[in-house]
């Protein structure tokens, strides 16, 4: 338990920086040691699928594409804009409801392992796959058509109309 205290510590502590350090490229690599304390949760709790794709998607790919889109912005003090004070209330009343989810997630008394010890194969990719390809296979492979459609459009898309002399 104490590896879990100390990781759950982690995690608050760099989601903090995230939000309060004032230069972007740091608050993201703050946001990728976060990220990695939740792969670390995952694994403790024997969720070893979705700790692989945090670590592949979120840590891999989104983090980098938010690196690329701070860099094209060219973030100065110059060209930030005066935060009006509705801007400056409605933040307000969002961290008051994050407070008051903080606050009522304390009160819940902390779950016993007994789930894990009984089910121990519970978060495998075996049984994840088992699941995925005999009970969710239309939906699967109507999923995978779908992104295939996407993917296609978006070449279009992106195409340039080449014109013949």
């Amino acid at each position: 338990m104490s590896v879990f205290y100390l990781v759950a510590f982690l995690a608050i502590f760099f989601a903090l920086m995230t939000i309060f350090t004032k230069n972007p490229v740091h608050s993201v690599l703050y946001l990728v040691i976060t990220f990695f304390t939740l792969t670390v949760h995952y694994i403790l709790l024997n969720a070893q699928f979705l700790a692989v794709v945090n670590f592949i998607v979120y840590m891999g790919a989104i983090i980098v594409l938010f690196l690329f889109v701070m860099m094209l912005l060219n973030l100065n003090e110059e060209a930030e804009p005066v935060k009006s004070n509705l801007v400056k209330i409605m933040g307000a009343i969002a961290g008051m409801c994050l407070l008051a989810t903080l606050l009522g997630a304390f009160r819940v008394i902390e779950p016993s392992n007994e789930m894990v010890a009984a089910h121990a194969d519970i978060g495998l990719v075996e049984n994840l796959g088992k699941v995925l390809f005999n009970e969710f296979l239309l939906p699967f492979e109507i999923s995978s058509i779908l992104l295939l459609a996407a993917m296609i459009g978006a070449v279009l898309l992106a195409k340039k109309d080449v014109k013949k002399a």
